[in-house]
């Protein structure tokens, strides 16, 4: 099969050129100065073009935002399954008011008791999109956080949550911005589409690692634990019966 990757065509291009040129030279087609000026121009030109394909590639390309195998996380996770209702509840509302499957993002809070972290509960994040990037409302976040404090004021802001399947550069984008408000915060991703074997949620926190001698955020996947209380396990065994709904499409898979 013919390789149509931009940067491989630009090269194939080039080729042709280089053989066409020197053609014309041979058979007297051109005066050779004036082809030398000719095929200076022109690959000068095809370089460039072949530099901005390379460099299109190249964004398109998703990065590696995860570290390297093996590497372990630092903090034990507990997750009380209320968060996972709460993000699914979040996600479906906002699909049925946009008509289309829309990211949400909210916050994660809860209690650190050295290495353990508990995922105890959630509120919902507002953020705008400017040029393509991600941007926290900060101010409705502290809105929000006041709001919440006056009610449970012994749980405080651990992390944040949103939806999707693998983790991505955007996701690293939004981590910096969480981790301005809270210095060490953990990540919970939820796929709330298509059917699972196991419970689509996973729970990250962040590493700095040199990749290619840069100082880079990545993420390390971190091992969990469900809290399950006797209310949230009622309420979790509802949602895994009504989770498939009309569409087809499942809000949380199969738990």
């Amino acid at each position: 099969m013919v390789d149509l990757r931009p940067s491989r065509l630009c090269h194939l291009i080039s080729e042709v050129a280089r053989l066409f040129y020197k053609l014309l030279t041979v058979v007297g087609g051109l005066h050779f100065f004036e082809f030398q000026l000719h095929r200076s121009k022109f690959l000068c030109h095809l370089a460039a073009i072949d530099s901005k394909m390379s460099m299109e590639v190249d964004e398109a390309t998703p990065k590696n935002v995860l570290a390297t195998p093996g590497t372990t996380g630092s903090v034990t996770i507990s997750l009380h399954p209320l968060v996972i209702m709460n993000i699914s509840e979040h996600w479906t509302r906002v699909k049925s008011q946009e008509g289309t499957p829309q990211p949400v993002i909210g916050a994660l809070i809860g209690k650190q008791q050295g290495r353990n972290i508990e995922i105890m509960n959630s509120f919902e994040l507002v953020f705008d999109r400017i040029e393509g990037d991600i941007v926290i409302d900060k101010d409705y976040y502290t809105t929000k956080e006041q709001q919440f404090k006056q009610v449970f004021s012994d749980l405080d802001l651990i992390g944040w949550y949103t939806t999707g399947d693998a983790v991505n550069e955007s996701d690293i984008k939004v981590h910096k911005q969480i981790c301005e408000i809270y210095e060490s915060p953990v990540f919970l991703k939820l796929n709330p589409v298509g059917r699972h074997t196991e419970l689509p949620v996973s729970v990250y926190e962040s590493v700095i690692d040199l990749v290619s001698g840069e100082a880079t955020m990545l993420f390390v996947e971190l091992v969990y634990t469900l809290a399950t209380e006797e209310a949230e396990r009622i309420g979790l065994d509802h949602m895994a019966r009504m989770s498939t709904n009309e569409s087809g499409e499942s809000s949380l898979g199969m738990l």
